[in-house]
């Protein structure tokens, strides 16, 4: 990129590799990250892993107030420190996956919702995305840089090999957009693969249509345990042939030609006992 110049906010400090760490530093990025997040007067945003500082500085200094989760220890005190330049930060010192978000997102917004934002760790991404997704509810918005290849699989459309598991749970509660690839060099040190933010957007309940989480996550879960096998056999043991046909489709189909609405549909049609699991 042309318009690539470190942030003046942030400050320097090795990457610690256990923690897979990599900070984002170009400054054309996180320039395009603050236009998608488009801050306004009232928002409540969290951060998860704010790192040192490269969005949370530009961010506060925009918004003004920030709460944020930040696990490594070495980081807190200097994100305390430059942060009373830019504006009100809270840290909560904490593995974002022991956060209760929805309690959380009542201390910081009361009566409203949460805005997450975020550069996540990427060996942690998908158990962090269904964290959040438990507590969607409680979440306006998130915003994400992740690796290219998870938000590929997110926004999949069916057909594609990428297309499973986590393209169907995630757009079943929330709409995913892919917004734009960042290259390995906007980071301290470059990660090994492309990376790209992401946009997810919670339904509101209504529009949702799921009767039981736990038994639409584990027909999802079936269904592309065994990609190669037919909806026949990969869920054979948590729904009979009639009960794929009753909803109207074809037990002789592969789990990744089903719209999510589809998977909505086979799982409220289950009886209540054929499948448990989250």
């Amino acid at each position: 990129m042309n318009d690539r110049h470190d942030d003046d906010a942030g400050f320097v400090r090795p990457a610690k590799k256990a923690l897979g760490q990599h900070f984002l530093h170009e400054r054309g990025v996180i320039d395009r990250m603050l236009l998608a997040i488009d801050p306004r007067p009232g928002d409540r945003f969290v951060e998860i892993g704010p790192g040192q500082g490269a969005l949370t500085f530009p961010l506060l200094a925009r918004h003004g107030a920030l709460t944020a989760i930040e696990f490594d220890r070495d980081l807190l005190a200097p994100l305390t420190a430059q942060a009373r330049a830019h504006g009100d930060l809270a840290l909560v010192h904490s593995d974002v996956m022991d956060v209760d978000l929805t309690a959380l997102a009542r201390e910081v917004a009361g009566d409203d919702r949460i805005r997450l934002v975020g550069n996540l760790p990427y060996n942690l991404s998908s158990p962090i995305l269904f964290h959040a997704l438990d507590h969607a509810a409680a979440i306006r918005d998130m915003h994400f840089m992740l690796q290219k290849e998870v938000v590929d699989r997110m926004a999949a459309a069916p057909g594609g090999k990428v297309y499973g598991r986590l393209s169907v749970m995630l757009q079943a509660y929330c709409t995913v957009t892919s917004l734009f690839k960042v290259s390995p060099g906007a980071f301290r040190p470059p990660p090994k693969v492309d990376s790209a933010v992401v946009r997810l957007v919670p339904k509101p309940a209504d529009r949702i249509g799921i009767d039981d989480p736990k038994r639409f996550a584990a027909v999802v879960r079936a269904a592309f345990g065994q990609r190669r096998k037919t909806l026949r056999n990969s869920l054979g043991g948590v729904c009979p042939a009639e009960c794929i046909e009753a909803a109207g489709i074809d037990p002789q189909t592969r789990a990744e030609r089903l719209e999510v609405a589809d998977f909505v549909r086979l799982a409220n049609l289950m009886p209540t006992d054929a499948a448990t699991g989250g």
